[in-house]
């Protein structure tokens, strides 16, 4: 019954795809065969095949090439909203390691295709270009050994990194897959950004053609990010007419407003399973000591994997700002009203690939036949959360290196064995188009 379900375009879909478990499925799975065009192999078969051998040969061999590399990249600027020079830089990477339509869309995503046998299975395999630093930060990479330090050297330009030497060792080995695969260097992954090239790949670049997510970033070999945590953020203004300090006296306070509603926000009771935060961020407010401000605000986040749990606090979060704008307006009641606007600067989607998906029981099997490991399920915001709360088997795995000291000045990845990262992401590539 499980197999009736298979398409005519010769792949499971997706809520099939997602049905399928380790161990005796997965055997399985390398049985799920339509005309000469089969899904999945386990890891360790794919890894014994001569030519796969000798991929992860070249990769190992060419690691110290990728890392001058990842270097010269990130050297080169990638601020929020402004991720142009370094795409172009890709583009023009993608277009020498010999892709295939390589393009730049309305996001500024970088896109290069590596076409299969069959259309489908169709894995996208990303990394994303920006990073939190604003303009005019020295982007400069000092190295001292192993150890690289500077500003995005590990976020997200390991993943970059990574992604090229997997292109590299899949040409030079001249390795086939049946299924295809395109490679993103994507935008807006960070902060502000509200993963802006992630939604326009998956609602309008490549709108139902992906059928698998993988997106790389620093972190060690065995992590497997199979949770997406999700997050709403607002900026709340409260407005009021303002006036002088004494003359003006009994007017209600937007800054009161303000900090009333940051009480009542406190006082909010989260639960931890499933995990969920808040943080006011930012506020600003008021012209002089000596005056009765005419506007207040605050930036305000929350965050949980579990969309439902999120939704709650969502509820909470509003009715103790109106709580506060309420107080404030009782306490000053004789002239004067305040108001308040919330307004969304930015919404990451909640989601969730299940541990028993095979996308994750894959990457979890190439983690252990490439000797790195048990591997370790966790949740965090990236691309993958966009793919993941529609439904599309995603995860976000490690590039190689150990990383410290993400999003500051003083971002440092230790490469040593950092090979290990492409080597994983291949194999997991592999594994799931052969």
């Amino acid at each position: 019954m499980l197999f009736a379900s298979v398409s005519a375009a010769g792949y499971a879909p997706i809520a099939t795809r997602r049905a399928i478990t380790s161990s005796s499925s997965l055997a399985l799975m390398a049985l799920l065969t339509i005309g000469h065009m089969s899904y999945a192999q386990e890891p360790a078969q794919v890894l014994a095949k001569p030519a796969v051998q000798q991929a992860m040969q070249v990769i190992k061999s060419s690691e110290p090439h990728f890392i001058d590399e990842q270097i010269r990249i990130c050297e080169i600027a990638a601020p929020p909203f402004h991720e142009d020079k370094r795409a172009e830089e890709l583009a023009k990477l993608f277009k020498a390691a010999g892709l295939e339509n390589v393009r730049i869309d309305k996001a500024g995503n970088v896109l290069g295709d590596r076409p299969g046998a069959e259309a489908h299975p169709h894995l996208v395999m990303a990394a994303h270009l920006d990073t939190v630093f604003p303009e005019g930060t020295d982007v400069h990479v000092t190295r001292t050994g192993n150890l690289l330090k500077g500003p995005g050297i590990g976020d997200d330009c390991r993943g970059l990194a990574a992604l090229l030497a997997v292109i590299h060792g899949m040409n030079e080995t001249k390795l086939k897959t049946k299924g295809s695969v395109t490679f993103v260097a994507d935008t807006g992954e960070e902060g502000q950004g509200d993963l802006r090239g992630t939604k326009e790949l998956f609602n309008t670049t490549l709108k139902g053609e992906i059928d698998e997510f993988i997106s790389i970033e620093p972190g060690g070999v065995d992590d497997v990010t199979n949770g997406g945590v999700g997050s709403y953020r607002y900026k709340v203004t409260f407005t009021g007419p303002g006036g002088h300090s004494y003359g003006a006296f009994g007017l209600a306070n937007p800054i009161g407003a303000l900090g009333r509603a940051v009480a009542h926000i406190d006082a909010i009771q989260v639960p931890t399973s499933p995990k969920v935060t808040f943080n006011e961020g930012t506020v600003g407010g008021g012209t002089s000591v000596n005056s009765i401000p005419f506007e207040a605000w605050f930036e305000f986040d929350e965050r949980s994997p579990d969309i439902k749990a999120l939704d709650e606090m969502d509820a909470k979060f509003k009715a103790a700002v109106q709580q506060g704008l309420d107080d404030e307006n009782a306490r000053w009641h004789d002239k004067g009203k305040l108001s308040v606007k919330i307004e969304p600067i930015g919404i990451r989607p909640a989601g969730h690939t299940e541990e028993s998906a095979a996308i994750v029981q894959i990457a979890t099997q190439s983690i252990s036949a490439l000797g790195i490991g048990k591997a370790r399920y966790g949740a965090g915001s990236s691309d993958s959360n966009v793919p993941m709360h529609l439904g599309i088997p995603a995860i976000t795995i490690g590039g190689g290196g150990k990383d410290a000291g993400a999003h500051s000045l003083n971002e440092t990845i230790d490469v040593t064995d950092s090979y290990k990262g492409p080597q994983n992401a291949l194999l997991i590539l592999l594994s799931l188009l052969q």
